[in-house]
């Protein structure tokens, strides 16, 4: 990189001239500064010059392996550390012509008391060789000392207090001022050619644009990307597409006639075709991590990289795996294969706990800096374990048996599985709403990215679910969908689980029976005008039944059997297949019991597609049912919007949730196990505990429930995702939950209240509410008798959740009789005339025409 036209040393802390300051991308700091105030991508040379206490060669060490760039030394300071440490992170500071430069240094910082010449900044120069930093301290930082210092490639120091982001003054030199002084440009609209690179990205270039003074320095200020366009302006990016930029670092280039920012790139990227950069898309780590961001928010349903997330084991052995594997491998083309193997497991990693690759080039970075150096020999247990791999291999080539394995150590003790807390009175009302959004992804986002998928089946049916599947189940088809009578060898299962079912079953159908409309519903709105209403089954209707994480036959009860009930004539069930291209048998045997005519081995947005249009084999239905993943969701809200599909869905259904209303009678066990009854369903599940009133014991009490709990559980490692992005809300007063809990519009609905009763006149928006201690929401998940298939993501303000209704469609009908036309009729005629529809007026006017002539 270029030198820096200026280094500002921080003898002062304000704020905005600090945070500009930092955007030049080094500073100058004394020993004293505060280091947690610099962003990371900012570099420092530490100035313990004379007037600190003289440091020893330990505490340079210190400053240098704490992330330094370099530190400026006077003698004897400087030549005690030179002695020791690389000569290049060493600066040595003098007074011109009160002291002399060292030989041996590579860097000096050349102080002066009287105005220096550029002849003899120049002849200086010659005289040293290395590399120069000038501190002009008989007067205030100006333009024209910059711009004698600029083309010798010297950097001129000029204090904080003397820098300002507002006008230049004769104390104070504005900023940006500052760093545009030697800033040339050859082109006649004085503008400057300005490349823009991506920072997180290993400094992937984004695109070429222009920039004025004036764009520079609002950008140098407000830490936004500010351009200039030849047609429009200053363009401040991203702010009509929303792609906005953060400025990271601007540097001008050796001969300072162009200059590079260095941003954060947000929104869909750079480039107006929406591709990260004008020059294509990423490519290598870059796009990796870019892919692998995307599927750790929404994976697809069966991905391999959702096993991933979702399995810390498998991750970690696949490391170990590839590793292991890199170690032993010899050519060329197998070192490069395996490497690339690693380093995808190991960003896997990196992504599901956060760290970005950005991150790990500043772990580099830092230990790049480090001038000192652990020996280097491998711990122990590794040392160990591949001895003792060697001594059974060998032994075991010895007497043809196989070497046991070793179990590794046992892992270290987690971080509490734990919910973040608020207390509702101290949140203002700004943030209020941040805390009743769910941690999915935006859907139009979702809508965007299952598009292709939906697209590829709509127009190439059969063939397009079959690649589908095999790319995200892992399953290969040769028929995508099963027509009954079922084999009976395909519903074997374990009689208990068999007769749970049944049970399950009857309750379900009892309670969905007494919904449906069976009569007719007549009122005579006056003599001689009767109006009526009738149901009538949807006649086509697809059932979709998640099985990403879990077999679900509970849903497949919960939306065959209302539809079973409504005489839907033709039962489209949708559901991933198994790896070996079949359906578990409990989905099965529910299919049979609710006479599902049809079974679609397929998930995702692959199958709401293939039922929304219908494919070679697939029945095209008329409205679709069922829960699902962001995925699923988004498929379903775009198959509803399309004209071409002419296609209904029950609700826009996403990751399951629950609120629990708790007071000081809950049993803190019952609690727990209810939140977690909920976050196992997947990491983008929510819960929400709503704390009436609670003592600190009794909230931990809880806490230390869910933890305990957790870790007994199976499914621990997906609930330690879930259980983090939900809450803890703490009220006061009963109405104060119920309050927020109709903001919210929870699923589920739990009330472990004194009076859970009595609160429910209070609840409006809610999928299903389970009053009581022991109501879990369990009960209503499988065989209670009410719906499971219930709106989520604050939809419950809005949706019913499924039941018998969902699958009729109502039909009104009027029978009006000679003398209630007479009565009625110049009402209509009035009422049409007024709307100016003459044609309809005269509808009734010939039928009133007809009735006086008898």
């Amino acid at each position: 990189m270029a030198p820096p036209i200026i280094l500002p040393y921080v003898d002062t802390h304000e704020p905005e001239v600090l945070a500009a300051a930092a955007r030049l991308g080094q500073l100058l700091v004394p020993p004293s500064f505060d280091l947690s105030l610099l962003p990371p991508s900012c570099g420092y040379t530490i100035l313990a010059s004379s007037s600190f206490s003289t440091p020893s060669v330990d505490q340079v060490t210190a400053w240098l392996d704490g992330g330094a760039d370099r530190v400026v030394l006077p003698s004897p300071a400087f030549d005690e550390a030179a002695a020791v440490l690389p000569a290049g992170r060493l600066v040595q500071s003098f007074i011109l012509g009160q002291e002399t430069h060292k030989d041996y240094a590579a860097l000096v910082l050349l102080r002066t008391r009287e105005p220096l010449p550029a002849q003899a900044i120049k002849a200086f120069q010659q005289d040293f060789a290395g590399e120069v930093l000038l501190w002009d301290e008989s007067r205030p930082a100006s333009v024209e000392a910059i711009r004698t210092a600029a083309p010798l490639g010297v950097p001129i120091v000029i204090p904080l207090s003397q820098l300002t982001t507002g006008s230049t003054t004769s104390q104070k030199l504005n900023i940006a001022e500052a760093f545009l002084a030697p800033v040339i440009s050859d082109r006649p609209d004085g503008l400057i050619p300005t490349v823009v690179s991506a920072h997180p990205q290993g400094g992937r270039t984004l695109g070429m644009v222009y920039s004025s003074r004036d764009s520079v320095r609002e950008a140098l200020l407000t830490g936004k990307g500010v351009y200039f366009s030849r047609k429009h302006g200053l363009w401040r990016k991203g702010e009509t597409s929303g792609a906005t930029q953060d400025v990271v670092r601007i540097v001008a280039d050796c001969d300072a006639d162009c200059l590079e920012f260095q941003v954060v790139q947000h929104g869909a990227g750079f480039c107006h075709l929406n591709t990260p950069s004008c020059f294509g898309t990423l490519s290598g780590i870059a796009a990796l991590e870019g892919t692998l961001k995307q599927r750790y928010l929404s994976a697809p349903e069966g991905s391999y990289t959702a096993r991933l997330f979702n399995d810390p084991q498998l991750l970690r052995s696949k490391i170990m795996e590839e590793a292991d594997e890199l170690c032993t491998a010899e050519k060329p083309e197998d070192i490069a294969f395996e490497a690339a193997d690693l380093i995808y497991f190991a960003l896997a990693k990196c992504v599901s706990k956060g760290v970005s690759v950005r991150d790990i080039e500043r772990s580099l970075d830092r230990k790049a800096h480090k001038v000192t150096r652990r020996k280097g020999d491998a711990k122990s247990k590794w040392v160990q374990a591949n001895g003792a791999a060697e001594s059974s291999k060998a032994a075991a080539a010895a007497n043809g048996s196989a070497a046991p394995t070793k179990p590794g150590a046992p892992e270290p003790k987690d971080t509490p599985i734990q919910m973040r807390s608020y207390d509702l009175a101290s949140v203002p009302p700004s943030e209020r709403a941040a805390m009743l959004k769910r941690p999915t992804l935006k859907s139009e986002e979702m809508i965007a990215k299952v598009k292709p998928i939906v697209d590829q089946v709509r127009l190439r049916g059969d063939a397009a679910l079959r690649e589908l599947t095999a790319k995200f189940d892992k399953a290969q088809l040769e028929e995508v969908i099963i027509r009954p009578p079922f084999t009976q060898e395909s519903m074997r299962l374990p009689e208990e689980v068999k007769a749970a079912i049944d049970v399950a079953y009857r309750n379900v159908y009892a309670f969905h029976a007494a919904q449906a409309d069976k009569a007719p519903l007549e009122v005579e709105t006056m003599p001689g005008v009767v109006c009526s209403r009738f149901a009538r089954p949807i006649a086509t209707v697809g059932l979709y039944v998640p099985g990403g994480t879990a077999v679900l036959p509970s849903t497949a009860l919960m939306l065959g059997i209302p539809a079973q009930v409504a005489g839907c004539k033709e039962i489209v069930l949708a559901t991933p297949p198994r790896a070996d291209g079949s359906i578990g048998p409990e989905v099965m045997y529910v299919a049979s019991l609710v006479g599902a005519t049809c079974i679609l081995k397929a998930g995702g947005g692959q199958a709401v597609a293939a039922m929304a249009y219908g494919t070679e084999t697939v029945p095209k239905v008329d409205k679709i049912f069922g829960p699902g993943n962001q995925w699923v969701t988004a498929a379903k809200m775009l198959v509803q919007n399309d004209t071409e599909a002419l296609v209904a869905i029950d609700m826009p259904a996403g990751p399951s949730e629950v609120l629990v209303i708790a007071d000081h009678t809950a049993d803190a066990e019952f609690v727990a196990a209810d939140l977690l009854s909920q976050a196992e369903h997947g990491v983008d599940s929510q819960v929400v505990l709503v704390a009436v009133d609670l003592t600190p014991e009794h909230l931990q009490n809880i806490e230390q429930a869910v933890d305990r709990q957790a870790r007994a559980l199976p499914r621990v490692e997906i609930m330690k995702v879930s259980v983090s992005k939900s809450l803890i809300v703490t009220v006061k007063t009963v109405r104060e939950a119920l309050d927020f809990s109709n903001e919210y519009a929870p699923e589920h609905l739990i009330l472990h209240l004194e009076d859970a009763p009595g609160a429910v006149q209070f609840v409006q928006n809610a999928g299903s509410v389970f009053v009581g201690a022991y109501s879990p929401e369990s009960c209503g998940d499988y065989a209670s008798g009410t719906n499971h298939t219930l709106p989520t993501n604050g939809f419950a303000r809005q949706f019913s959740g499924v039941n018998t209704l969902s699958f009729q469609k109502h039909i009104t009908s009027q029978q009006v009789t000679k003398a209630g036309l007479g009565k009625l009729g110049p009402v209509v005629i009035t009422l049409a005339e007024c709307e100016g529809l003459d044609a309809h007026a005269n509808a009734v006017k010939v039928r009133l025409a007809a009735l006086a002539r008898e």
